[in-house]
């Protein structure tokens, strides 16, 4: 399962828009999630509705939050699009089994075992999470909650007993004004890579978020492919170890369930 969580307090004033690049994700089976971080000033009626477009087009969830309220609402955020995916895809298996979509069609104990499924496959499906963040100048100081936010949200993305693993980009890039983003850390669990986060960031007006999302996009699936490649052959890519499939819906995890 794979996820984008943008964290941006803006507008995009470059390049294309994010909410085609947010639908462009779903199409390849990214969901995108919109945090619009703000302070005591209030985000522009633009960027409020672009914040809820983005997560609309991308499949995802949007929340308007304040910087306290960063680390909590990106744990939630994840937790809860992983229960939203898993649920729309028994939807659509009981759809084929019974032509009816609703759990409530179920007799009471088919039920909840069927409920029971969803609740094993939230903890144990693998998870791919790139946090894409808005480095634009007024970000600036918000930037060590958002870095706080990212160890929280490893600490849980740990707790979980299946496969989970995370890469970070920013944009505009800092190194060249060329570059939309910047990746500042590759997949990984490890909690050590990340003291070197936002080390020397160079602060920049422009806000090119649709760009971005498709750079991220990109990485997510080129990666996702290497994955598949070293995993057939026994190896493991971007340093990481090969985990099994979690299990797909597709392949009749309710059929014991279901009568």
């Amino acid at each position: 399962m794979k996820q984008i969580i943008l964290i941006t307090d803006g507008c995009s004033n470059v390049g294309l828009s994010p909410v085609v690049a947010a639908a462009h994700a779903k199409g390849e089976g990214i969901v995108v999630n919109v945090i619009g971080l703000i302070d005591t000033s209030v985000l522009g009626e633009h960027g409020i509705d672009e914040v809820n477009e983005i997560a609309q087009a991308g499949g995802g969830m949007s929340r308007l939050v304040t910087v306290d309220q960063l680390s909590q609402t990106v744990q939630m955020m994840t937790r809860k699009t992983v229960v939203q995916t898993i649920q729309q895809a028994v939807g659509k298996e009981l759809q084929h089994i019974l032509g009816d979509s609703r759990l409530e069609s179920l007799p009471p104990d088919k039920r909840s075992q069927v409920v029971q499924v969803m609740d094993e496959l939230s903890e144990t499906t693998d998870l791919d999470i790139v946090l894409l963040i808005d480095t634009s100048a007024s970000m600036k100081p918000k930037l060590a909650a958002v870095k706080e936010s990212i160890y929280d949200l490893q600490l849980s993305l740990q707790a979980r007993s299946g496969y989970s693993r995370m890469a970070v980009f920013h944009f505009p890039a800092s190194v060249s004004g060329q570059e939309e983003v910047e990746m500042d850390l590759n997949w990984t669990s490890d909690l050590a890579n990340l003291n070197r986060l936002f080390y020397k960031l160079n602060m920049k007006g422009t806000t090119p978020t649709g760009p971005a999302l498709l750079k991220v996009i990109q990485f997510i699936t080129t990666t996702a492919a290497v994955d598949d490649i070293y995993s057939r052959k026994g190896g493991a890519a971007v340093d990481q170890p090969v985990r099994d499939s979690a299990p797909k819906v597709k392949d009749g995890m309710l059929s014991d369930y279901v009568v």
